[in-house]
């Protein structure tokens, strides 16, 4: 390639969120030049991964991290449980936009359903649990959740939770929703990546995006090829940063000022994974529970069914770890070079506010596998070690702001726009991917203000309720779910 092409869009990582916002503006604007790099051999390799993630669908249907419980023993605030439904039914309109309209031939190569489980023991949690159930039941976009405190109903549900389990007088709760999904974004993504290398969309692995430099017309990306040891410039009127945990790296790299104060505060985790066909024959749901004291809120064990290739394992964990690095290719010196004097002081309270967090990283750290092992036996009474083995999931990045002078833990994404919309990425983990569709919509605002009401109707086809509030309308949540469920064929075995 020369070293002066230029390009309307430059997209920086081959994951879900740059093949969505590559996705949604070709449809929005045909004639956009597009490229995209990836410094990986292949797209879609790290959070993106299906192995990497627990791949939920976060729908705010089983996490109990969306709804914390009321100090004062009233019901949980839903709110913020109900946006992230809300913008999860958006991103579901979006790809059943794109089956409807041929983009993706099969949606059972990417999702899939699987009914959403909250399993709790104790007085304490069952009780919570029961207030959370009152606060969503009547909620539409919660529509057909159940609870149950009897063991016979739950062994039905889910037979893995109860087999082996002893006759203790221990309470136990559970809920569930069948509507729930399971989604590989691995898939997803690269059909999505092969239909814009269809629609003339360059996708460049093995490309590593090392400098970005701001200049009169946008900017001028340094980019070095892996494998041939070449490094050449290109030039863009807009950057996106979707590269994961590196993201802060290249937005630093930017210099724009809204990154100053940013930092990322990387975890990583490990997976217990089963293939063995009689036990995934007996668990069908995503089954979620309460941390540990002091465990981060990604680190909510849970049992879960997953599909990927169109075969079904299981997975339990996560078991959290400390790695400076902030990808799972990436390096130990990600951590320590990410400090600027404009996020030392976030990350120094950061770390004197969650000596908690740091003590349960630590015992993370020294619990053996057999120890491991011990915490899926708590979900799954009856396994045995030589159905499971570890598997490393990838790297989760939380967010570090400061606010007030002093740095405060975020577990969410986090949208960085400079002030004249020519780059903007993209910080945090989950919800992540499930929501990709409302975030990437965010950028496409903040980055393109005098195109937006010109791409507004566009918008409102592909997603019908965008900019509707979808929550506060029963019936229009009723045909909303009915027809991205029909398109996606999620009403089918």
């Amino acid at each position: 390639m020369s070293k002066t092409e230029s390009y309307d869009v430059v997209l920086i990582g081959g994951g879900v969120m740059s093949a969505t916002l590559g996705t949604l503006l070709k449809s929005l604007d045909p004639s956009l030049s597009i490229i995209i790099y990836e410094r990986l051999p292949e797209v879609a390799e790290e959070s993106t991964n299906p192995w990497n993630n627990a791949g939920t669908g976060h729908a705010a249907l089983c996490e109990l991290n969306y709804m914390p419980d009321n100090p004062n023993g009233g019901l949980p605030d839903a709110s913020k449980a109900i946006g992230i439904n809300e913008q999860f039914q958006l991103t579901r309109q979006f790809w059943s936009h794109l089956v409807d309209t041929g983009v993706i031939a099969d949606p059972k190569s990417f999702i899939n359903p699987v009914p959403h489980m909250t399993f709790v023991r104790g007085a304490k949690d069952v009780d919570y649990l029961k207030r959370r159930f009152q606060a969503l039941k009547d909620q539409p976009l919660f529509a057909g959740m159940e609870f149950t405190e009897d063991r016979s109903i739950i062994a039905e549900w889910a037979p893995l939770l109860m087999q082996g389990r002893t006759t203790s007088d221990e309470p136990f709760a559970a809920t569930r929703i069948a509507s729930g999904t399971d989604v590989d974004f691995g898939s997803l993504t690269r059909q999505l990546l092969n239909h814009l290398t269809n629609q003339g969309v360059s996708v460049a692995t093995s490309h590593e995006v090392r400098g970005l430099k701001k200049n009169d017309s946008g900017w001028s990306i340094r980019v070095h090829d892996n494998v041939s040891g070449h490094s050449q410039t290109v030039r863009s009127k807009f950057v996106f940063v979707g590269a994961g945990g590196w993201a802060l790296k290249l937005l630093q790299k930017s210099g724009i000022p809204e990154v100053s104060g940013f930092g990322t505060f990387p975890i990583s985790g490990e997976f217990f994974r089963t293939d063995n066909p009689v036990l995934v024959a007996q668990h069908n749901a995503k089954v979620y529970s309460q941390a540990a004291v002091g465990a981060p809120p990604m680190s909510v064990p849970h049992l879960d069914t997953r599909v990927v290739d169109g075969k079904k394992s299981l997975l339990f964990g996560p078991y959290a770890g400390a790695n400076p690095k902030f990808l799972k290719n990436g390096s130990i010196l990600d951590l320590p070079m990410s400090i600027r004097p404009g996020n030392v002081m976030p990350y120094l309270s950061v770390a004197a506010k969650n000596l908690g967090l740091l003590k349960y990283l630590i015992g993370e750290l020294l619990t053996t596998k057999a120890g491991k092992f011990e915490a899926l036996k708590q979900f799954v009474p009856s396994a045995k070690g030589e159905d499971w083995y570890l598997i490393t999931a990838g790297q989760r990045a939380q967010v570090i702001r400061r606010i007030g002078g002093r740095g405060h833990l975020q577990f969410g994404t986090e949208v960085i726009s400079a002030a004249d919309g020519s780059i903007s990425g993209l910080l945090g983990a989950s919800p992540g991917a499930s929501t990709a569709v409302p975030i990437m919509l965010e950028v496409i605002e903040a980055c393109f203000p005098q195109r937006f009401d010109e791409w507004r109707p566009k918008i409102q086809s592909m997603l019908p309720t965008f900019g509707k509030k979808l929550a506060q309308d029963a019936e229009l949540v009723a045909a909303t779910l009915a027809s991205t469920a029909a398109s996606l064929q999620l009403n089918q075995n």
